[in-house]
């Protein structure tokens, strides 16, 4: 008796979700024109968000090549002529190369020991003077490779609950269906939970690359802070050297 039930209930089951006839197959186009306007809406700022991502990761990409191409150009030739002490020769070397971080801030420490009085002797205070300069233009540097990046880190960490907003929505209209319709039949919410489940991949479509490319650029900062501190610390330990050299 008690299989005779679960049998019974097994079919008014399949019933209950095939009773408006074979499922339906909705494409991307059949899920915009079902969607409402409120998802529709979501749909359209995660667009938005993800072009915008794609524009930062696009700029900084290529910001990023040619600040290391030009880099590695430049601190083979620069190095050589502060060897041969041309200082003038060192600071259009380093203007040539605008893309450069490295040469941006040895272009700035150059320029300030130049700033004084050539024919004053180096001092304590000429260097310092320097060395702030290359603390300065390192700072402004890190900023501009910044730039783009918290507006990245910030679709990465909303664009899931933007999309499931767009989840909450679709459940929504799923039972605004079932009421209207007076139906319980799974083509009544199949509208519904089909828009919950768009907006919902597309949240995670277009967070997921602005979370790996914001780690990627982040980590590729952090070395050339440690790249543009090395050249720093090699200007003024330049500077020293000709310090003690005019002593002697």
């Amino acid at each position: 008796m008690l299989g005779a039930n679960l049998s019974f209930k097994s079919h008014l089951a399949a019933v209950w979700l095939f009773q408006d006839g074979a499922p339906q197959h909705y494409d991307l186009l059949a899920m915009w024109a079902h969607m409402g306007w409120p998802a529709r809406a979501i749909a359209i700022i995660l667009l938005g968000m993800s072009a915008w991502s794609i524009g930062v990761m696009m700029d900084r990409w290529l910001a990023f090549s040619a600040a290391r191409k030009q880099s590695r150009q430049f601190a083979p030739v620069v190095a050589g002529a502060l060897r041969e002490g041309k200082l003038d020769e060192a600071i259009r070397i380093a203007e040539r190369n605008k893309k450069s971080h490295l040469a941006k801030v040895v272009n700035a420490g150059l320029h300030e020991f130049r700033a004084h009085d050539p024919s004053q002797a180096i001092s304590e205070k000429k260097i310092d003077a320097s060395r702030r300069a290359l603390n300065r233009s390192a700072a402004i540097v890190h900023a501009e490779l910044e730039r783009g990046l918290s507006g990245l880190a910030t679709i990465g960490s909303t664009a899931p609950f933007v999309g499931l907003l767009g989840t909450v929505i679709g459940i929504i209209d799923a039972f605004r269906e079932i009421q209207g319709h007076m139906t319980t039949g799974i083509s009544a919410v199949a509208g519904g939970i089909s828009e919950a489940l768009l907006t919902t991949a597309l949240g995670l479509t277009v967070a997921i690359p602005a979370v790996v490319m914001f780690n990627y650029f982040t980590s590729r900062i952090r070395a050339f802070d440690v790249e543009m501190d090395n050249s720093s610390s090699e200007l003024v330990d330049y500077f020293l050297a000709r310090e003690t050299a005019a002593q002697r």
